[in-house]
């Protein structure tokens, strides 16, 4: 059915198929944002239970392990490949869908890149999480291009928020890669030790991380709004809704995960999004 204020701000969904794919999106997203909430982690970063030299509880869980690198080149190649072939596959259809090809081919480009040549890793990545993850980003990737796609030839919205879409999408790229970046450097020597997180952008006069934990999170979250923006399909924004989702239940436990390990953690610290959670 078509809302009509939302029709201002997006196109009409192309098929019931589409439909019922965005719901579903959403349904799955909670389900992994909730098991992070009660503590059910996928196995990668701090929660990989699996070494005893940052003081982490031995996991209970059992079964295949791989380092962290080839787990997140695992996790992160699918999506970067679907990109890619989007632009064989697709060709054409305007600059908005040439924006959005790009911007998310681009994305896991640079996830791939920091993967190989930023981040440092200090434990090994259960299977099973690194496929959930691969399978996820896949999917979203995949799908946000798909839909858009089908969404050729029906009335644009009378509202564009493409190029809207394309800042949000560069600061958010330039923040998260800076901000990994910072987070890498916090280990010298290839020393495996964690620490608070000091310094990053600065936000209403204040470095950012004494503002929340998360800041990469927090611009990676404002990317897929710029993707959705630029895209303006429901798909698209229920990626953005559900990455946002799963993201902010992750800074959750990344917060408390730093609180227990560190007493002087300052408790004025908030997860995710500044002076709110």
């Amino acid at each position: 059915m078509k809302i009509p204020v939302l029709s201002n701000f997006m196109f009409v969904e192309p098929s019931v198929s589409v439909s019922v794919a965005t719901v579903v999106t959403l349904i799955l997203t909670a389900c992994l944002g909730f098991a992070e909430i009660i503590g059910s982690n996928l196995e990668y970063s701090k929660f990989t239970n699996s070494s005893s030299s940052n003081n982490i509880k031995p996991s209970a869980k059992q079964g295949i392990k791989l380092s962290s690198r080839t787990g997140m080149l695992i996790a992160y190649t699918p999506a970067l490949l679907a990109g890619i072939v989007s632009f064989i596959v697709f060709p054409g259809d305007g600059i908005r869908f040439f924006l959005l090809r790009s911007g998310v081919t681009f994305h896991f480009l640079k996830r791939v890149f920091e993967v190989l040549y930023v981040h440092k890793y200090s434990a090994n990545m259960g299977l099973g999480s690194i496929l959930i993850i691969s399978t996820s980003y896949f999917y979203v990737a995949t799908s946000m291009i798909v839909v858009q796609h089908l969404s050729r030839g029906l009335p644009e919205p009378s509202i564009d928020l493409t190029y809207i879409g394309l800042i949000m999408f560069i600061m958010g790229i330039i923040g998260n890669f800076y901000h990994h970046n910072l987070l890498s450097k916090l280990r010298t020597n290839n020393k495996k030790e964690y620490k608070i997180p000091r310094g990053g952008l600065l936000f209403l006069g204040c470095h950012i991380f004494n503002l929340v934990i998360c800041p990469h999170y927090l611009f990676e979250i404002m990317m897929f709004y710029g993707f959705a923006f630029i895209s303006q399909t429901s798909m698209a924004f229920a990626c953005a809704l559900s990455v946002s989702c799963y993201l902010i239940s992750r800074s959750h436990q990344t917060r408390k995960w730093y609180a227990n390990k560190f007493e002087d953690f300052p408790t004025s610290i908030k997860c995710v999004i500044p002076y709110v959670f």
